[in-house]
């Protein structure tokens, strides 16, 4: 199983017990397949970047989960079907975090092979004479 992102953003015209069934719809495909819920935020109403389907704002919904690769992609087709959902974005998080890893162990490597100079020495340099 591989660790994915996905943001759901619903319309802002579904009532809240409305969206809360939808939302629970949603993560039980996940929960059927097997697929483990790691963080869930509900991040509210927001101002959408540009307008989507004449809508100025969206409803968002946060998910992180460990999920099979057809788990989702039954979850992303559920998603297109739905009129409620403005859009989605599912991503691997693993892919990600690997690419972070691997960035910082590329800086910190970076930084140790970097010449350090000492404190008193970098004060002692004396500053540059003014051209006259």
């Amino acid at each position: 199983m591989r660790l994915y992102d996905i943001v759901v953003v619903l319309s802002p015209e579904v009532a809240p017990d409305q969206a809360t069934a939808l939302v629970d719809g949603f993560k039980k495909i996940l929960n059927d397949d097997g697929a483990q819920m790691k963080t869930e935020e509900v991040w509210g109403r927001r101002r959408l970047a540009y307008p989507i389907a004449k809508r100025r704002e969206g409803v968002y919904y946060y998910w992180q989960f460990e999920a099979k690769a057809e788990t989702v992609a039954e979850l992303e087709r559920k998603l297109r079907l739905s009129d409620d959902v403005l859009r989605h974005l599912a991503v691997r998080a693993d892919e990600e975090l690997k690419r972070s890893v691997k960035l910082r162990k590329k800086r910190e490597a970076k930084a140790a092979a970097k010449p350090k100079k000492a404190p008193a020495e970098a004060a002692a340099e004396p500053a540059e004479p003014a051209e006259a």
